[in-house]
């Protein structure tokens, strides 16, 4: 089964407030960006123009890639509260 699959087999419940808060700041001076491409979700986009990160946390797998690869240490990783983010189904 290919990654685009198995990503359609999760439950979402997300929360109104992202649980994904990168420091901005940091984020405009990180050279390779590796947050666009190393989740598996696509939650972090880069913005070009307005020179920002986009956080589109609803997708987020809670796998924790983007806060270990972060270069700068630029992501404030959490949970989502409660019973708020992703649920893993058998498939």
């Amino acid at each position: 089964m290919n990654i685009d699959k198995k990503l359609y087999t999760l439950k979402y419940s997300p929360d109104t407030d992202s649980h994904l808060k990168p420091n901005q700041d940091e984020c405009k001076l990180c050279q390779g960006r590796c947050c666009t491409y190393i989740c598996p979700a696509d939650v972090y986009e880069w913005d070009e123009e307005n020179q920002q990160l986009r956080v589109n946390f609803e997708n987020c797998l809670e796998c924790g890639a983007c806060r270990i690869a972060c270069e700068r240490n630029a992501i404030d990783w959490n949970y989502p509260k409660g019973t708020k983010g992703v649920t893993f189904k058998q498939g």
